[in-house]
This record gives C-alpha cells, sequence and structure tokens, in this order.
C-alpha cells in the first residue's frame, strides 16, 4: 500500500510558490504548494470578476492576516484571513487584538443554504481556526468557534481589497467576501469614509437552484474600546464600558438595517457615538434587534435554533444583556451555476478625541481636539445612506487606481511594499482635527498611540502621503511651521494638541527639523502653492537659522552639525556624522531653492556656501573610503548646549558620550541623499561615495540568515530570516553605542534600497524588499502591519520611494516639468494633486507616449525622459481629470 499523504503533503516543498493570474497584475500565493486540480481551479476562478489582486495566502499562512477597512483618519476593523472581523479599533484609540463579545459570541456572518432535493446547511462564513486557537483554560478561546465553519479557505489582496474563498467539499457552492474601503489618490473625502464594505458572493456549482440566506450579526458595543476591563467569574479580564445600548431597525429609501446608540454612555467619552450595520438588499429582510436573555447558552441556541430551521429571523423582545446584539438576514436565489452576491456596510461615528497629551486624567472640553470625519456626517446611519447610492461608483474608481498602479511593470514585492503599506493612513496611527490636518502618532501600541506628536524625525522618512493626499501632507507642513515653530526657529519635534499648545513640548530634533525643511520644498514644488510658501518662509528661514543659535548644531556656519543633535535613534549625537549631516546639507539645498523664488537672495547665496563646505568637508573627513563615519566629539560642559536640544538621551560620562554611532556603518547614513533624489535636489555628496557607501551597506549590515545573530534589544526580524541590521562594526565598536545598532526596522530598510535603487542598483535594492516582504508572510506576521515603535509604523511608508526611484517619476508644479524614465510600459504616477498613466512605446529613436490624467489637475510645461529625450509644451498647459495627450519624443543628440 503506498504511503497516504496528508493535507500538505504535495510533494513540493512547503516554500514553492504558485503564481495565479487577477486582473491588474499577478497574485502570488504565499506559502501555497501546487494544488490538487479541483484547488488550483478554485484560486483561478476569480480572475475575470474585475477585482484586482496581487498576492495570496493559502491555509497555513492566514493566523495573522488582517486588512485594515476604514477610512484615513476613521479607525478601522480588520479583516482577517479566515474571514473573521477582528481588532475594533474605531473609538479613537487602537485596540489590537479587541473583538466585542457577548458572551463568547463576537460579531459574525452566517450562510444558511438549501434546495429541493434535501440540501439544508448552516454555518459561519468563515475558515477554520487557526492552531494556536484551540486550547485555553476553559476549551478553546477562540471567538464564534462553537459554530461550525467552511473547511477550505484562502485570502487574496491587493489594498484596499481584499477577498477570502470559502469552500467545503458539502457543500455545492462557494463564496467569495469580498471587502474594500474606497481608496482613490487625491480625493481625500473619498479615501476618508468611516465604512468597511463587505460582499458576500456566493458562487453555485450545483445544477439545482440553490436558497440561500446571508446573515450579519454585530453587538451593540458602544462604549467598549478594549481598554477597560472587570474580571468575570472565572477572573479573566473582561471588556467593559457599555451602558444603556439599544437596537433600532430602520428601513428607508432602499436600505435597510441596525442603528446601534447608546443611552447610557456619557456623551464626552471617546467610546460614546453610534454604529450601524446595513444592506442595500432589495430582497425581503428579517431581523432582530435584540438576543435572548445570555444565560448559559440560551441566547446562542435560540438564535441558532432560529435561523437554522429556515434561514429567517425572528425578532426577539428587548432583555437585559449590557451588549445588545443585532442581526440582519438577507434571503438570495442562486440559479444553477449562477452567482448571487449580498452587501453589507460596517458604518460608524465616534466624535470625542482627546488630546494626545491631555491635561485632565478623564474627558474634558480644554482637551477635546474631535475628529474631522464627524463633521461631515450626521451619525452612523447619515454614513450608510450617504455611501450606499455612491457604491458602484466608490468602488470603481478604487479599482481604477490599483489595476492602474499593478498594470505598472515594476517588481511584485515593489508593489507590494507600497501599497500595502498605504492601509497605515486608516489605522489609529493617524486621525484628522475638525479643520482638516493630519496627524500622527509614530505607531500604534495595542491599545493608546505610541510616541504621539506627528514626530518629525519619523513622518521624514514616509513619500506615500505626499504624492498621494497632497492636501493632507501640506497640512502637516502648516502644522510644523506655523504652529510648531517659535520665533527663534525652534520646531518642536512633538507637537502637542490642542494647537495652541503645539510648541509645548519644546525640544528641537536636528533630523526631523531638516527634514521639514526639505518636505517644504519637495510639497511646493508637487503643489506649485507659491502662496503657501511665501506665507509660511519666514518661519522656514528662521528653522534654518536656528542651526546657528549660539550652542546650536552649527553655532560655527561652517556647513558641519557638529553640536548635541537629538534624532530618530532616540539619542544626542555629538559631532559631525553622514546622518545628521546629510538632512542639513539637503535642507540647506532645499532652503537655497526656496530662498531664491520668494526673492531672498542673499539668505540663497549663504545656504549655497555652507553647503558647498559641509559637503567638501564630509567627502574628505567622514568618507573612509568604503562609506562615511561619525566624527565624535564631546561637549564636555552642558552648559555650552542650546538648552531645547537635550532631550536627555545620549549622556557624557568621563568625558565620553554613550549611544554614539562612532566608526559604524549605518543603514541610513544617506538619507539626507535618499530625500534629496526625490526632491530632485542632486547629489550632497561625491556620486561616487554616495555609490560605494551603499554597497558597503549591503556588504556589512545584509544577513541572509539571522540565526547567528546577537541582539540586545527588540526583534523584528529573527532566526532564517534575511534582512538589513541598523548598524554593523567592521571597524571596531563603542563599548555602548547607539542602542538600535543591533536591530532590524523596515522603514530604515526601505530608505537604504531606494537609495540603491536611484544609484542603478536595481536587484540589490529590490532584493532588499523582497526580504522585508518574505517577513510579513501572513503566518509569521500580518502583511497590513509593519512594526517599529508600535503596530502601523509611519515610517514604513517609505516603500512609495521605490515606485518614483523606479518609474523615474519626478514633477514640479512650478515649472511644469514632469520627467519618467525612458523604461517601456504604461505606468502609474501621481503626485499628490493628480494622477493618471504614462505609457512609453520605444521605436528606436523615438519613443511615443500616451498621458492620461484620471482625477485631478496636472499643470505641465515639458515632458523629459531623462536622458533620452523631451518634448515641450510652450507655456504651462492644464490638463483636467479624463483628459489625455500623445505625443512623440525623438532621442536627443
Amino acid at each position: 500500500m503506498g504511503k497516504k499523504k496528508n493535507r500538505t503533503d504535495t510533494g513540493i516543498h512547503r516554500r514553492d510558490f504558485v503564481r495565479t493570474v487577477g486582473l491588474g497584475g499577478p497574485v502570488l500565493a504565499v506559502g501555497q504548494p501546487q494544488p490538487p486540480a479541483s484547488r488550483q481551479a478554485m484560486l483561478h476562478t476569480f480572475a475575470d470578476d474585475g477585482w484586482p489582486s496581487l498576492r495570496g495566502y493559502d491555509r497555513d499562512h492566514l493566523a495573522r492576516v488582517a486588512l485594515p477597512l476604514g477610512g484615513i483618519g476613521t479607525g478601522t476593523v480588520s479583516l482577517g484571513g479566515r474571514g473573521d472581523l477582528r481588532d475594533w479599533e474605531i473609538m479613537n484609540r487602537p485596540a489590537k487584538g479587541f473583538v466585542p463579545l457577548m458572551g463568547q459570541i463576537g460579531p459574525f456572518f452566517a450562510l444558511f443554504v438549501s434546495d429541493d432535493q434535501g440540501l439544508k446547511d448552516c454555518r459561519l462564513l468563515q475558515g477554520p481556526l487557526d492552531l494556536d486557537q484551540y486550547e485555553g483554560s476553559h476549551g478553546s478561546p477562540a471567538v464564534n468557534e462553537n459554530f461550525p465553519c467552511f473547511r477550505e479557505c484562502s485570502f487574496f489582496a491587493a489594498y484596499p481589497f481584499g477577498r477570502v474563498v470559502l469552500s467545503d467539499p458539502d457543500l455545492p457552492l462557494e463564496v467569495h467576501l469580498k471587502a474594500f474601503n474606497p481608496f482613490v489618490p487625491v480625493d481625500v473625502d473619498v479615501s476618508s469614509i468611516p465604512a468597511a464594505i463587505l460582499r458576500y458572493e456566493l458562487r453555485s456549482r450545483s445544477d439545482k437552484p440553490l436558497r440561500a440566506v446571508v446573515c450579519g450579526t454585530l453587538p451593540n458595543f458602544i462604549g467598549i474600546d478594549g481598554s477597560e476591563t472587570k474580571p468575570d467569574w472565572k477572573g479573566d479580564p473582561v471588556p467593559t464600558g457599555a451602558n444603556g445600548n439599544r437596537n433600532e431597525f430602520r428601513h428607508a429609501d432602499g436600505i435597510s438595517g441596525i442603528f446601534m446608540r447608546s443611552e447610557g454612555v456619557s456623551r464626552e467619552a471617546s467610546q460614546w457615538g453610534t454604529i450601524a450595520l446595513a444592506t442595500p438588499a432589495r430582497e425581503e429582510v428579517t431581523y432582530r434587534t435584540a438576543w435572548a436573555a445570555d444565560q448559559w447558552g440560551v441566547s446562542v441556541l435560540d438564535f441558532w435554533d432560529d435561523f437554522s430551521t429556515d434561514g429567517r429571523l425572528d425578532e426577539r423582545p428587548s432583555s437585559e444583556n449590557e451588549i445588545p446584539p443585532g442581526s440582519l438576514a438577507v434571503p438570495l436565489t442562486i440559479p444553477p451555476q449562477g452567482t448571487r452576491s449580498v452587501t453589507f456596510l460596517l458604518t460608524w461615528h465616534f466624535p470625542n478625541r482627546y488630546s494626545w497629551t491631555a491635561r485632565q486624567p478623564g474627558p474634558s472640553r480644554e482637551d477635546w481636539v474631535g475628529n474631522h470625519y464627524t463633521h461631515l456626517y450626521a451619525d452612523a446611519w447619515d454614513v450608510a445612506t450617504k455611501v450606499i447610492p455612491r457604491m458602484d461608483r466608490l468602488e470603481a474608481r478604487t479599482i481604477e487606481f490599483v489595476r492602474d498602479f499593478l498594470a505598472t511593470p515594476l517588481p511584485r514585492e515593489v508593489l507590494e511594499a507600497a501599497l500595502f503599506n498605504l492601509s497605515t493612513l486608516r489605522t489609529q496611527t493617524c486621525f484628522r482635527l475638525p479643520g482638516g490636518h493630519l496627524f500622527g502618532f509614530e505607531g500604534s501600541s495595542n491599545k493608546r498611540g505610541c510616541c504621539h506628536g506627528s514626530c518629525t524625525h519619523v513622518w521624514n522618512y514616509e513619500q506615500a502621503t505626499a504624492f498621494l493626499f497632497g492636501e493632507l501632507s501640506l497640512s502637516m507642513r502648516v502644522i510644523e511651521f506655523a504652529h510648531a515653530t517659535n520665533d527663534e526657529g525652534l520646531m518642536s519635534f512633538r507637537v502637542n494638541l490642542p494647537l495652541s499648545r503645539a510648541q509645548e513640548f519644546g525640544k528641537a530634533a536636528a533630523d526631523g527639523q531638516m527634514g521639514c525643511i526639505m518636505k517644504m520644498y519637495r510639497d511646493w514644488q508637487l503643489s506649485g502653492r507659491d502662496g503657501l510658501l511665501k506665507q509660511l518662509w519666514p518661519r522656514v528661514r528662521k528653522a534654518v537659522e536656528f542651526c546657528w543659535v549660539e550652542g546650536g548644531w552649527d553655532a560655527d556656519r561652517d556647513g558641519l552639525m557638529e553640536g548635541c543633535q537629538h534624532n530618530t535613534m532616540d539619542v544626542e549625537y555629538y559631532g559631525p556624522n553622514p546622518q545628521m549631516g546629510g538632512w542639513y546639507l539637503g535642507a540647506l539645498r532645499a532652503a537655497e531653492e526656496m530662498a531664491r523664488h520668494v526673492g531672498d537672495k542673499e539668505f540663497a547665496g549663504v545656504c549655497h556656501s555652507l553647503f558647498e563646505k559641509g559637503s567638501q568637508w564630509m567627502d574628505e573627513n567622514l568618507f573612509n573610503g568604503e562609506y562615511y563615519e561619525h566624527e565624535v566629539r564631546p561637549i564636555l560642559d552642558p552648559s555650552k548646549i542650546a538648552p531645547s536640544l537635550i532631550v536627555g538621551m545620549g549622556s557624557i560620562k568621563r568625558g565620553w558620550p554613550d549611544y554614539q554611532l562612532g566608526s559604524g556603518c549605518l543603514v541610513d547614513q544617506l538619507v539626507g541623499q535618499y530625500m534629496a533624489h526625490i526632491c530632485g535636489l542632486g547629489y550632497l555628496l561625491k556620486p561616487e561615495n554616495v555609490k560605494t557607501t551603499l554597497r558597503s551597506i549591503l556588504k556589512y549590515n545584509r544577513k541572509k540568515d539571522l540565526r547567528d545573530h546577537f541582539n540586545c534589544l527588540r526583534s523584528f526580524a529573527l532566526a532564517e530570516e534575511s534582512a538589513l541590521l541598523m548598524a554593523s562594526y567592521p571597524n571596531g565598536r563603542p563599548t555602548n553605542p547607539f542602542p538600535y545598532f543591533t536591530e532590524v526596522m523596515t522603514g530604515f530598510e526601505y530608505a537604504a534600497a531606494v537609495g540603491m535603487l536611484y544609484e542603478g542598483m536595481t536587484q540589490e535594492g529590490v532584493d532588499c524588499i523582497r526580504q522585508v516582504r518574505e517577513r510579513y508572510d501572513g503566518r509569521k506576521r500580518n502583511p497590513f502591519d509593519e512594526a517599529e515603535c508600535g503596530h502601523h509604523y509611519a515610517r514604513a511608508m517609505a516603500s512609495w520611494g521605490a515606485i518614483l526611484a523606479l518609474s523615474g517619476f519626478h514633477y514640479s508644479a512650478v515649472t511644469g516639468v514632469l520627467q519618467f524614465s525612458p523604461s517601456p510600459g504604461r505606468y502609474f504616477w501621481a503626485n499628490g494633486w493628480a494622477w493618471g498613466t504614462c505609457e512609453k512605446l520605444p521605436g528606436g529613436q523615438s519613443v511615443g507616449v500616451k498621458l492620461v490624467v484620471k482625477h485631478g489637475r496636472l499643470k505641465i510645461s515639458r515632458f523629459e525622459l531623462t536622458g533620452f529625450g523631451w518634448n515641450d509644451f510652450g507655456p504651462i498647459n492644464t490638463l483636467d481629470g479624463g483628459q489625455e495627450v500623445t505625443f512623440e519624443i525623438r532621442k536627443s543628440g
């Protein structure tokens, strides 16, 4: 007798990959061995239904998958890889692991299906449990584990689209849960809707008609965000906070649903608000606004007996349930071999956000800052009634963006890193105040934001906001210069709230302040907003001049940062070093260009002179032939340091400061050059030294296997994984270097990789990005959550820089010049104010170009294929959304 194979024994190593094809680009099924014919067909069935897909995850790579669904600044609920809904983070704070429960029952969607041949089945629309959810003190701790579910499950994604594919040999149909939230570059309001859209698509394999019902159930958990708990009878913590919660069935204007409110939760609480579960279904909808009393399983049994009998729900009188569930059931008739679908919307509205630097221990008006999105909608039901009539159009526009993006002929890992990290903008890492300004923590801890203040030295790295939502990016520049920078030029690198307290933090970060100057230049160039530049210029200039104050970063004005330099390593460097020095050189170049534009020629000359001196000195004195080192220069007398520069990390002991880089090879020592390339400011240092340095970072910092690596702090990569270390010390190490030197962090890896791409080290840069994404494989880590100091870390959005580098995209609304590389293909582009595609068709000595604007307005006077040729349009022309131009560029020279 031959060997009996188990489910995963296919004769192919489990690390092999399967490629399937989805509209708009390839789908990579992670960890998926070559499936049997039936399962392989299942993976291909959705290739023609209009939804783009980029990467797939098989049953063994679903445990950590959690795709955030929600709008920019609204919070999210996450779609789990099995089809479950987890991490309910809609009440103004992170809530990792929080699922609202009534007893052991959480939110779920269930299916009832029957036919005339005796089929009758009822189960949750979820895949099987993960193995780590089997054991607990009182049985499985998994939410909703007591319901039957589907046996087979896969997950596919191209953010913001997530698809869960469910099948079972006992059922004559396959279910595709297709979930998303509208995301359209440039259109901030459309991308900021507090909703999760869930479509259940039932695909029959039967030759007979099927009757099916999809039922959604959601506990009314208003008042509960997971942050406060009380012990249950076992002593285990149970989230608390609900009081007087009520559910109401509504049907109007073709929309049916359950509206959830509270009569007992304080109207000042951040957990006070409304929730809705709604559907636009035209079929007869049955519902419950309450379940039977929750005693010894009675409520669950009563629901299951009711729904599993015929798929209909019978209303129950209001009970004393603290968290009353609401249920909504929609019937469908599926023709033989046909497909039918039903759509549900989860919407929310929680208006009370309080300051991240609150002065009072509880809710108070002086600490209230509010949410922008709650000023656009009256409540959660208003969200549903405004979104449902536009839902098809919103979906089509989102599909258009993602498909155009995925059609760009770039490596899959590059597309994935850029696209999936956009989810951070939707999480509780980010929020918008009523005035529309965007703010962000560095990341999100499990129950609260991590490191407040739109920390400048972290947010310096990310590029996605500026190139997709220019309005939001510019709003951050307004906060930094108009509010956080004082009359001396000191920019508080953490912004306190409300804005009347913006300068209270009172400490300056060397890299943070210099990076903001470069970002001001970048955002001005992308937007062409001369008026705003002139308005902010006095504070921008002050921010540069602050470098030269007594006891400051460059008090002797020699173009070098030598003073006490607090930075993103959370320490103070002393003496000239490549990381701070690069940011300073980039800021001087940016300030020079802005000064010339506003007519401040004298200041432009000063910046130019300092840049020239500093650049030459760094090449001659910090470059060791392989990379740039840090020349430590202790300041023995603390009174010689400007007080606002000392945050208190990196004290000098016995004449030598702790936590210095020293002779180390730092992963992002060229971060200033990374930003200068994106800004189009040219080289800050000798090009040959820049390229040599990047090769040295690969040589010394890249670890193809971390099993033998000692790490003295946090582990974001480990075991057999590959990564770029924060620093290496081939020439000897200080006794106590900066604390993170043995760690791995994705945002820094991306900055180094993008630098490689700009230097033509394409394969090396792509390999570095690939090794990051291989670590976020769904089994070990969530593909939509690159962590550093907290989940959904802002720095990881540096990944968008790879799109810019590989496409050669650069744009100036000031001059109207648009640039691309001459590489053939149809490329997605976005400048924060418009987006579209650019198709290049080579023909020997000429290239045919088709430039399309899909949304927004593009000012253009000249189109360049870098190193090939250009086309002049004369005076600046404006292309509106929906317009396109075609032309030919002949090779110059």
